[in-house]
């Protein structure tokens, strides 16, 4: 999980140095590209029907939609605010989940999570210093983003029996086609080494999810899932020695409430649910 959660952050760190020169359709594009030729062993040794005959054609459909805008919004947010602040923001998603459950997915939450939410809410607000200066395109998008990611979780939830590969797969394909249709408005050609550091995006995602969803076969997910926090602690060492961010007070306060109350929900879930083993998707 540790060596999961680091290559995410790495990941993201080397999206933003990108996005500076190339759009983040043109980013898209060539990342999914590399992430779907990673998969395709996977997905040609599982066969093509999984891919084609699923559960639930329309949130299919929904979650595509929901994981092609998210990954869009956080890698046009980075290109103007701090990696630390569009993290922070990121981190909420699980806040979100809590509070849109018993409405989406008719799971009860009971007053402990709905202070933790309301207490992860006050973190946002805090971190994000609502205000004319820090209003910004940027910071909304963020917002949106991270709403679109807890539903992105939601809709997990909800698509259980469906193969991780299959889910990826699709995930991927829909950035594509997103990338592939805003790309054209603003393409530059990569230089070699560039290209390569575009491809790079796809296949250290792929190893991220890999060494997350090992983690969770071999440990509970008590054990584990807390350390993807520790993304917060390398978004802020990374953006100070790559792009000399230094984070606000108010950003670590609101991420140290979001990340309270994260976790607090988290471990409160986990207390209440039945005893069956399960794999989370991350």
């Amino acid at each position: 999980m540790l060596a999961g959660s680091l290559l995410f952050t790495l990941n993201d760190t080397l999206g933003k140095w990108l996005v500076s020169t190339y759009s983040v359709g043109q980013l898209l594009l060539i990342r999914s590209g590399a992430a779907l030729i990673v998969l395709s062993p996977f997905l040609w040794r599982g066969g093509l029907t999984p891919l084609f005959k699923v559960e639930r054609p329309g949130m299919q459909v929904l979650r595509v939609v929901l994981s092609s805008a998210e990954a869009y919004a956080f890698y046009f947010a980075v290109v103007y605010l701090p990696l630390a602040d569009a993290m922070t923001y990121w981190l909420a998603a699980p806040i979100y989940v809590a509070a849109l459950s018993p409405f989406l997915l008719g799971e009860k939450v009971g007053w402990r999570r709905w202070t933790a939410i309301a207490f992860g809410f006050a973190g946002v607000l805090i971190a994000l210093e609502p205000s004319a200066a820090t209003l910004t395109p940027a910071a909304l998008i963020s917002i949106f983003g991270s709403l679109a990611f807890s539903f992105l979780l939601i809709s997990g939830r909800a698509l259980r029996g469906t193969p991780d590969a299959t889910l990826v797969f699709w995930q991927m394909v829909g950035a594509a086609i997103l990338g592939a249709a805003t790309t054209p408005f603003s393409w530059v050609t990569p230089s070699l080494l560039e290209f390569s550091l575009l491809s790079l995006l796809g296949v250290v995602a792929m190893i991220a999810h890999v060494c997350i969803n090992r983690s969770l076969k071999l440990a509970d997910a008590t054990t584990v899932v807390p350390f993807q926090y520790t993304q917060l602690f390398w978004a802020i060492v990374l953006g100070w020695l790559v792009f000399s961010d230094v984070p606000r007070a108010n950003m670590l306060l609101g991420a140290a409430i979001i990340v309270s109350a994260g976790l607090f929900i988290f471990f409160r879930e986990q207390k209440l649910k039945k005893p069956v083993p399960e794999v989370m998707e991350i």
